[in-house]
């Protein structure tokens, strides 16, 4: 599906969707083609789903969004530094 008929047929309601097909326009995430995985409650619901996703399925591109956005806004961050397993290291 396209963005816009996903907001056709889920409006004004919180999703969490997968991009089938992306690219980047400079610092843009732009979702030729998106699937719903799932439709949320609030925000807060959709978040935690989403995260919940993202752990289980780390190589998939999940996005938390509402559908009262005319158009999707996904902007790409470039993360500095090292990341440290907080984890493991906590056992120490």
């Amino acid at each position: 599906m396209r963005w816009s008929e996903v907001r056709t047929t889920y409006p004004d309601q919180w999703l969490v969707i997968e991009a089938l097909e992306a690219h980047t326009e400079d610092d843009r995430r732009v979702l030729e083609r998106i699937s719903v995985v799932e439709t949320c409650t609030d925000g807060p619901a959709a978040m935690q789903r989403y995260r919940q996703l993202h752990q289980e399925y780390p190589s998939r591109e999940f996005y938390f969004v509402h559908t009262g956005r005319e158009t999707l806004d996904i902007r790409e961050r470039q993360w500095l530094g090292i990341r440290r397993n907080y984890a493991a290291n906590s056992a120490r």
